[in-house]
């Protein structure tokens, strides 16, 4: 559990020097909790950076917690701040079917929940914060079609079955490549969002297509593996498309071994969900949803991105 405070105390260096930590009065008694489905993923790491600076400006305590991509670990967490009584939750769903009872029970109990990256479905929530991944999906289908000269073999990546960014990019990218009837897509297969079953489905997949011209992976840590197995072939004879323009995939990009990426801006998106949270915490009106925009990394722009 990780409890970001946002009001430094006098004598609060001491503590850090001493390897206390130091847990100071917010500028109101105003607490939201927030559930990350992983943070085992560098996208997910941004995403909670800009949720704490936003805290942080704000003057509110945020509590972040780890779900490490366990539905059932999810599900306790929300559970449990409902029961502390917080005034309001972020949840980046694990699974956007799974996470829906724990939503609903946070609702019953007076506790307006906010989305964010990943729909919930299945329950009402106070707001969704996300990209557009259907918009981004197609971004990446126009792309690698771009890339492979409207002509040749492809296969996509998918995430992890049962979330919403999963289905959506997939849908994305499905009705972007059909304008280009000379590409065809041999397969599609899960890889989890993880750069080891990115690297393992791919080199499966190279046994049975070797004539595999084009890769659209629905995140960069699946690129990024699949660029691993891929090994000298990688920007040469295989265009690999990621998503998400996390540091690692911009500097694949900016290297040419990734030939883009459909990069998002995940410390904008956990900065709007907390500053959303926190109007709806304080009982004003907000929006259904918010798309944060998306952006088109290529070798040509990657210099515009962060790489830190």
């Amino acid at each position: 559990m990780r409890i970001f405070a946002t009001v430094i105390l006098a004598g609060a260096s001491s503590l850090a020097a001493c390897g206390s930590p130091v847990v100071s009065a917010a500028s109101e008694d105003l607490t939201i909790g927030m559930s990350v489905s992983t943070l085992n993923n560098p996208y997910f790491v941004q995403f909670r950076d800009g949720a704490e600076a936003a805290a942080l400006n704000s003057g509110i305590k945020l509590t972040v917690v780890d779900a490490a991509n366990d539905t059932s670990r999810q599900a306790a967490q929300i559970q449990n701040f409902t029961k502390t009584r917080v005034k309001a939750i972020i949840v980046n769903p694990v699974d956007s079917d799974a996470v829906a009872p724990a939503v609903r029970a946070a609702g019953s109990a007076g506790i307006p929940v906010i989305a964010a990256d990943r729909s919930v479905n299945g329950s009402r929530v106070a707001q969704t914060v996300t990209s557009d991944n259907v918009a981004g999906g197609k971004l990446g289908a126009q792309e690698l079609a771009k890339q492979l000269g409207g002509k040749g073999k492809v296969v996509v990546l998918q995430g992890t079955a049962g979330t919403s960014a999963s289905r959506d990019r997939d849908r994305g990218f499905s009705a972007g490549i059909a304008a280009y009837p000379k590409i065809k897509v041999l397969a599609r297969q899960s890889a989890d969002f993880s750069r080891a079953k990115g690297r393992q489905v791919m080199t499966n997949l190279l046994q049975r297509h070797s004539d595999i011209t084009g890769v659209f992976a629905s995140n960069d840590e699946m690129a990024l593996g699949a660029i691993q197995a891929l090994g000298g072939r990688a920007g040469r004879q295989v265009k690999v498309v990621g998503f998400d323009g996390t540091p690692e995939g911009i500097k694949a990009v900016r290297s040419g071994t990734m030939a883009a990426t459909v990069a998002q801006q995940p410390r904008l998106i956990g900065w709007q969900a907390v500053n959303e949270a926190i109007k709806v915490a304080r009982g004003h009106v907000i929006a259904e949803s918010v798309a944060v925009p998306i952006k088109l990394a290529t070798k040509k722009n990657a210099h515009e991105f962060w790489t830190f």
